[in-house]
């Protein structure tokens, strides 16, 4: 039988040398339910044998049972009449074997009847369904909205909520996108009206939803009267009744199985989760970060089956008497596409831990409030990680992963551009990776004051202080050699002191901030496997090249690009 995760050297290379210790330790709040529930890990092994064996049972799913029916699911796409809408019979079945598998509950506390697992193994859960169906990671990473209640609502909405989310009896949607507000939610329009009864009110409409259609949402309104900006936003629960009509679905380039809804509230009865006004700016963001770390792990899928496929073909497929995979230019073009996937992974797994560290940190002070004082400074240090990761992870991956799937399809040549293989598949359900839950360019904003602030070297350091780079100092000197680079760059665009021209900048600045975390983690990685090493001097050579063209670019100061943008977009040759 075929399995996605036993087949994949290199998630099983990850869980075996990666240290989880504390995350362990944080997520099973030093095994205090091990004599509770039959299912509860009784110590830092029987963990990490735990996460084997779920993994393998996602694998074996995804390999079997979900891949076989993506392309049904593709042409079938999901259907919408009379104000319902219909997903595709093998995405259901598919979702129907994960709840018999007991997996619906991935990250929920058990009390809830859930699995506890760290995000760190919910990542490779995705990952490993979005190689067999882009689709359906689009309903199992839902399960982060049972998260969000499961850390802000109340203990009445816990229990009401979270056990139906675990039983897989509940799905939900994050409702958050407005036809006049993308990427820019402090522009949300739609109107939250308290009633009389405590009870809220919703009206307007919401659009590009994913799986709106489903029976849960929290969904984010305007809450007070006249206010603009995020400090006028509340997050509200809401269960679907007959005053949420959903108008359309989107007909899609790709992950077509995942039906994307437009809806229109009026007078939808709703509670209110957590306190008015943090619905942006405390619990919104919270969702959308699980919401980006998750498709991150999407991205990395898609490309790892992409570039099977294409590996594969490049097996088979004979031209001027060789396989083609045996042509430089073509060796050369599947190699960057495994360094790349193997070095997006490393960040992805790298910002899942640092996400559950600070997750588990949090939980921790609050089952413990003795301990928020010796926490509170590891608490803040891993809140800043978390802030500057998830940005770079969520944009590094998206990237990378349309790259290869544009590249699978110029290894399959004419035919990759047909449906008889599953290249072209890939390539139009990659393409949103860099899109939704905030643009690839929205992730620079996100991510460029932990790079020009300092984060990013303070993350530099632990890793220079925690490991012993000696046995693979020529690879490490080059790493080193991107740092420079990076602090060369904010040195220049901190001494000139422009906000405009930091602004300019921000991207390049983030590309070699990127790279230069890539770049140490393969390091890491590198002390464990001497193929690791090749593949980090693979990708440092490349990523070398890209930082000083970037740093020679900043030291420039050309700022003709500034100055001529407007003449050149909006003047015609008279």
């Amino acid at each position: 039988m075929a399995n996605y995760y036993q087949d994949n050297s290199d998630i099983q290379f990850h869980f075996k040398n990666r240290d989880l210790s504390r995350v362990i330790s944080l997520v099973e709040d030093d095994f205090a339910e091990s004599n509770k529930y039959a299912y509860a890990p009784k110590n830092q092994e029987d963990a990490l044998d735990n996460y084997e064996r779920v993994l393998a049972i996602v694998g074996e799913i995804s390999a079997d049972f979900v891949a076989p029916r993506a392309r049904e699911v593709d042409s079938t796409g999901a259907q919408y009449a009379d104000g319902e809408v219909a997903y595709p019979v093998g995405l259901q079945e598919a979702v129907k074997r994960i709840n018999q598998a007991d997996l619906a509950g991935f990250i929920l506390k058990r009390k809830y009847g859930g699995l506890n697992m760290p995000t760190t193994v919910f990542s490779a859960a995705i990952e490993i369904f979005a190689r067999a169906d882009a689709s359906l990671p689009l309903i199992v990473a839902l399960q982060a909205l049972a998260a969000t209640v499961e850390k802000f609502g109340s203990d009445d909405q816990k229990e009401r909520i979270l056990p139906r989310f675990a039983s897989g009896e509940m799905i939900g949607s994050m409702a958050l996108t407005e036809p006049d507000a993308g990427s820019d939610l402090q522009s949300i329009m739609l109107k939250a009206s308290e009633q009389s009864d405590g009870t809220w009110q919703l009206n307007g409409v919401k659009r590009f939803i994913t799986s709106g259609c489903e029976q849960f949402s929290l969904v984010m309104a305007r809450s007070e009267e006249g206010s603009q900006g995020g400090r006028g936003i509340s997050l509200f629960i809401y269960e679907r009744d007959q005053d949420m009509r959903i108008r359309r679905i989107e007909n899609k380039l790709g992950i077509k199985g995942s039906p994307t809804c437009e809806l229109q509230f009026t007078n939808a009865k709703a509670e209110l989760l957590g306190k008015r006004r943090m619905g942006l700016v405390k619990y919104t963001m919270h969702l959308m970060n699980s919401a980006r770390l998750a498709i991150a792990a999407q991205a990395v899928g898609i490309a790892e089956g992409a570039y099977q496929e294409a590996n594969s073909y490049a097996k088979d497929r004979n031209q001027f008497k060789k396989a083609i995979q045996d042509i430089p230019i073509v060796y050369e073009m599947l190699t960057t596409m495994r360094v790349n996937i193997e070095a997006a992974r490393s960040m992805l797994y790298e910002t899942s831990c640092i996400v559950d560290i600070k997750e588990g940190i949090e939980n921790s002070i609050e089952l413990h409030p003795e301990s928020r004082a010796e926490l509170k400074s590891d608490l803040s240090r891993y809140t800043k990680y978390a802030s500057l990761f998830t940005p770079l992870v969520k944009r590094f991956a998206a990237d990378m992963a349309n790259q290869v799937c544009y590249d699978a399809i110029q290894v399959h040549g004419g035919v990759g551009f047909t449906k008889e293989f599953d290249a072209e598949r890939h390539y139009r359900d990659v393409r949103i990776t860099s899109i939704y839950e905030g643009t690839s360019q929205l992730q620079v904003v996100g991510a460029i004051g932990g790079v020009v602030g300092g984060v990013v070297f303070d993350r530099l350091d632990d890793y220079e202080s925690e490991n012993d780079f000696l046995e693979v100092q020529t690879l490490h000197k080059s790493a080193q050699e991107l740092r420079a680079c990076l602090e060369a760059a904010v040195a220049h665009i901190k001494e000139k002191a422009d906000p405009e021209f930091q602004e300019y900048h921000s991207e390049r600045l983030v590309n070699i901030a990127t790279d230069t975390l890539l770049a140490y983690l393969l390091c890491i990685d590198a002390l464990n496997s001497d193929r690791k090493e090749k593949v980090g001097h693979l990708f440092i050579a490349a990523a070398l090249t890209r930082a000083r063209s970037n740093l020679e670019f900043i030291e420039a100061d050309d700022v003709s690009m500034m100055e001529f943008h407007a003449d050149i977009i909006n003047k015609a040759e008279s």
